[in-house]
Parts: structure tokens; C-alpha cells; sequence
């Protein structure tokens, strides 16, 4: 494992230094000026050039990208323009949020995605239930997250109310009251995840189902229930794990808009006022915090994999 680690830390390094010069350049590449904004509409020149350099925009880029990511090292994530705050209390502030939701959001993608893969990869035997579950993960992949946040709303808040569609609760504080706000946009951020992983563990288990070695367990006298679970899952079970990571990024991106439809004040809504607001600082570290946590989701995928799989070695 420690040799896996050290080779895999050269190209971490190396993503998470190209993340964070795209992180600091792409925000100053929008138009428009944060030292205006702040100033307000009917600033002067003056007062803008005075905020500029306050704010030390009226240095180099490079100068200003070596004092970002020196500060980085060291711990210190900046302070917001807009906020006048540190920019870890304006993200811790908003964590909370978005982690209860991403959590929740891959829990359900994990059962839902698994209960569906196995069904549909051999569980079923009836033509027209397989059908149906085939019909069933095409659509929840086609259909996009928010379409399936916005008809959650109507069935589930709207008509029958019985679900809020707006706010949210703190689940550590009141969990009875802050799952009844999770439920719903969790599940429009899981569902099209699930029906990815699904479909991969469901091509892989009619893969494995091909195989001489579950041949040779029917031939023995193998139950349908035990070949399925016990030879043909579980020797799938490694496709279904790199299918969980992959869509653990997809879940981070679609919670930028299932925070905005259902009114949740996370990361997401942070990082889309931050763009309208040139809040430069906030916005760099949420993206090199998205990119962390994507490569950190790829080396437990591949660690799992490992022990899943002893056909796989980590340190070969």
C-alpha cells in the first residue's frame, strides 16, 4: 500500500497543481471587476483603484497566485472580498449542508444502484419484469437531475404534501425534522448515479454468468439464489465499486443545482454567488476542494478494488 501511494503521489501533485491554476485563473477571466463591485455603481475611479490595491489586485498574477497558494500551505484559505471573512468560516459554515446532502445522496445510490444491478443481472427471471427494470435505469440516466428534482416537488411536496421542497434542517441538531428535507433533493441527486451503477453491474453480472466456473457450480447442484450471490455478485462486485467512485464526482456537480432548486444553502449556492460576486478567494478553494476530494474518491475506489479483487495488486 505505501508503494502504491508513492507512485500515485506524483500525478495527485500534479492534478491538484494544474486544478489550482485553472481555480485561480478562469474566475479573473469573466468579465467584470470585483473591485466595481464592491465599490458600488456610482463609485468613482479613485475609489476603485483604492480597492484594488487594498485588495492587492493591482499586482501580477503571478505574484498574487504565489501569495494564494504560499497561504495554502501554511493553512490560511484567504478572506472573502464580500464577506469580509475568513474564507474557512464562510465554507465551514455551508459544509454541513452539502455533506449531509452528498452523504445521504451516495447511500441512496448505493442501494438503489445495487438492488437494481443484481434484479435486472440475473435475480429476475421473468422477461417482462427484466423489461421493465431495463426501461426503468434507461430513463433515470436520460432524464437529467433537475427534471427529477422538479417532478419530486410536485408529486411528493406540492400534490401531496408530504415532503418540504424548500429550507433545510439540521440533521445533527433535529434528525427527525432535517431527514424530511433531505429525502427528496438526496434522491434527485441519487437517482441517476444509481441507474449508472446499475447498468455496469448488470453488464458485468451477465458477463460473469458466462463464465466456466459458474457452469461448474450449476453442474454441482448450485441454488439460482447461491450462484447469483455467492459466485456470479460477487465477482462482479469490483465493476460495481469503480461505479460508485466514478459517480461520487457526478453527485458533487448535480448538487450545485439540486441545492439551488430545492433552496438548500450549501457549497453549491456558495459557489454560484461567489461567481456572480467575483469573490475570488471562495471560489478558488471550492474548486480545488471539488478536485481533492475527486482524486481522494479515486484512490479509495482503487484501494477497494484492490481488496475486493486479489487478482489486483496495489503494489505491483
Amino acid at each position: 500500500m505505501t508503494g502504491f501511494l508513492a507512485r500515485r503521489a506524483p500525478s495527485i501533485a500534479l492534478v491538484l497543481f494544474i486544478s489550482s491554476i485553472l481555480a485561480f485563473a478562469l474566475p479573473r477571466l469573466a468579465p467584470g471587476n470585483v473591485a466595481v463591485v464592491l465599490a458600488g455603481p456610482d463609485a468613482n475611479a479613485a475609489s476603485v483603484a483604492a480597492i484594488s490595491q487594498q485588495l492587492g489586485l493591482n499586482r501580477s498574477p503571478v505574484v498574487q497566485y504565489w501569495d494564494w497558494i504560499s497561504g495554502l500551505f501554511h493553512g490560511n484559505l484567504g478572506q472573502s472580498y464580500l464577506l469580509h471573512r475568513s474564507v474557512a468560516s464562510v465554507i465551514g459554515g455551508r459544509l454541513e449542508s452539502t455533506l449531509e446532502l452528498a452523504v445521504l445522496s451516495m447511500i441512496l445510490v448505493i442501494l438503489i444502484g445495487m438492488t437494481l444491478g443484481v434484479l435486472a443481472g440475473g435475480s429476475v427471471r421473468s422477461g417482462w419484469a427484466r423489461s421493465v427494470l431495463d426501461v426503468t435505469n434507461s430513463s433515470l440516466i436520460a432524464i437529467p437531475s433537475f427534471l427529477v428534482g422538479l417532478a419530486l416537488i410536485l408529486v411528493f411536496g406540492i400534490y401531496h404534501r408530504w415532503l418540504p421542497v424548500s429550507g433545510e434542517a439540521s440533521i445533527l441538531q433535529n434528525p427527525q425534522i432535517g431527514i424530511q428535507y433531505l429525502i427528496l433533493p438526496a434522491l434527485a441527486l441519487a437517482l441517476a448515479p444509481a441507474a449508472v451503477v446499475a447498468r455496469m453491474l448488470q453488464t458485468e453480472m451477465l458477463r460473469v454468468r458466462h463464465e466456466e466456473f459458474i457452469d461448474l457450480a450449476v453442474s454441482k447442484g448450485a441454488s439460482s439464489t447461491r450462484t447469483t450471490f455467492r459466485h456470479v455478485l460477487r465477482n462482479s462486485l469490483g465493476t460495481a465499486v469503480v461505479a460508485i467512485g466514478l459517480q461520487f464526482g457526478h453527485v458533487l456537480a448535480g448538487a450545485v443545482i439540486i441545492e439551488a432548486i430545492f433552496a438548500r444553502n450549501g457549497l453549491g449556492q456558495l459557489a454560484v454567488s461567489s461567481v456572480q460576486n467575483h469573490d475570488y478567494p471562495v471560489l478558488q478553494v471550492l474548486i480545488v476542494g471539488f478536485v481533492f476530494v475527486a482524486v481522494l474518491s479515486q484512490l479509495l475506489t482503487e484501494v477497494a478494488l484492490a481488496a475486493l479483487d486479489p487478482r489486483i495488486r496495489l503494489g505491483g
